[in-house]
């Protein structure tokens, strides 16, 4: 399972996503002696609270716990292949309830913030602690920190706007180490590794085209909605992130079978698997290690956020020959819009691509030069064919007049085989190529 961070997007809530996400929790969470930032006590404001029905409840928390053993604590599970294996994830899960509100809605102001995160110090967050301070584990999770410093600022402005606790974000952490394109043997996929059923329920676009489950902003917004919706039904954090993870009918089913709402008392019982029951605990040692990595050892210099521009360009719009008008890199562009399956945009629409800072002219100028042809397109020799249905290279060169070699040149074509209903190409007659 890997991990990935946060986007910051240069408009006008750029300035203000990147002051209030990174400056209190990048900053603060991550900072270390010799970085330019300010303490970290003096920046993360306390509103993690800490159950005071644990059998240990203090904080700030020793900088490393003493080592549980296996025989006091038992497996942990699945948990201890997973950490540091990028591609792997928990089970599959979907929702099955409808979510309160309408897909992709715009992020409201919360006046009342939901209940604060509970870390419960016990025996079993205390086991995560040591492991994740222990071998390879180590680097694994100084990898992590480091790459969240890309998406926290992001993933703290739309928490906080839904009213959800910033401690939160580290189930990114635990589901994904903060990494945006990870994808799971189950297929879960992105920053929130949803299953393509339950991204879809939560507005998010996955079919031939699209996969928004890569968006970091957009999943992120629906792993919000859905965290709100769990917490609904349990009115409990630590039931929804088990739901998350598990699925809400199976930790229904888990309170029906021991009558308790106590995630810790399910814990004990044989109605939660092993990978739910050690999720949880994960994420409690993972929000400690976040919130203060230098108190156990940890060595972190967090990357930048990641900041872009939008511009809107047309339907059917390939990165490729964006790149090429443009002078920006094709990798830039890829890597700014994983969501886009086929390397170009829908063939339905217009859309929002993101580019890098400061490239949003350079992108609208191509966008021009490329419509130019199509102005003239009832001139003799120059014209657009819209591809159709059953339509190859081969038999639009032919239709037209021209070589297969000559139509995939003109329309920067790298795999000629690879054409797709709704794409239109530019074709020119030999006498004016």
């Amino acid at each position: 399972m890997e991990c990935g961070l946060l986007l910051c997007r240069p408009m006008a809530t750029s300035r203000r996503i990147f002051l209030s996400g990174c400056l209190v929790l990048v900053a603060g969470s991550l900072a270390l002696a010799g970085v330019a930032c300010a303490q970290v006590d003096d920046l993360i404001p306390e509103t993690m609270a800490v159950d005071p029905a644990t059998h240990d409840a203090v904080i700030p928390v020793p900088a490393v716990w003493p080592t549980p053993s296996d025989e006091t604590l038992g497996s942990p599970g699945a948990w201890i292949d997973v950490f540091g294996e990028p591609a792997e994830a928990p089970a599959p899960r979907e929702a099955s309830f409808t979510p309160a509100v309408d897909p992709v809605p715009a992020i409201p102001a919360v006046a009342n913030p939901s209940p604060a995160y509970r870390v419960q110090l016990n025996e079993h967050v205390r086991f995560f602690l040591d492991r994740f301070q222990t071998g390879y584990r180590r680097a694994v999770i100084e990898s992590w920190l480091a790459r969240s410093g890309r998406y926290l600022p992001m993933i703290l402005d739309v928490f906080r706007q839904k009213g959800l606790p910033d401690e939160l974000v580290f189930t990114a952490m635990i589901e994904s180490g903060f990494n945006p394109v990870a994808v799971s043997n189950a297929g879960a996929k992105g920053l929130w590794q949803f299953m393509a059923p339950t991204a879809r329920l939560y507005g998010l676009r996955v079919d031939r085209w699209l996969d928004e489950r890569l968006d970091p902003e957009k999943s992120t917004v629906a792993a919000a909605r859905y965290l709100l919706d769990l917490y609904s039904v349990f009115g409990s954090w630590d039931l929804a992130q088990a739901a998350y993870n598990a699925g809400e009918v199976r930790v229904q089913q888990a309170i029906q079978g021991t009558g308790s709402r106590d995630f810790w008392r399910l814990h004990r019982s044989p109605h939660l698997r092993e990978e739910t029951k050690n999720f949880v605990p994960a994420i409690q040692a993972a929000t400690l290690i976040g919130r203060q990595p230098e108190r156990y050892g940890f060595t972190v210099v967090p990357e930048e956020p990641l900041r872009y521009e939008q511009v809107t360009v047309p339907k059917g719009s390939r990165l490729i020959r964006l790149a090429s008008l443009s002078g920006i890199t094709l990798q830039d562009l890829e890597s700014l819009n994983p969501e886009l399956r086929q390397k170009q945009t829908p063939p339905d629409s217009t859309y929002e691509l993101k580019v890098p800072l400061g490239a949003a002219t350079a992108v609208q100028t191509a966008i021009e030069r490329e419509a130019a042809p199509r102005r003239i397109a009832q001139a003799p020799r120059t014209g657009v064919h819209v591809v159709q249905a059953g339509d190859t290279l081969w038999r639009i060169a032919k239709q037209h007049g021209v070589s297969a070699s000559q139509l995939a040149k003109w329309n920067s074509l790298e795999k000629p085989d690879r054409i797709f209903p709704g794409e239109r190409l530019r074709i020119s007659t030999p006498a004016s190529s």
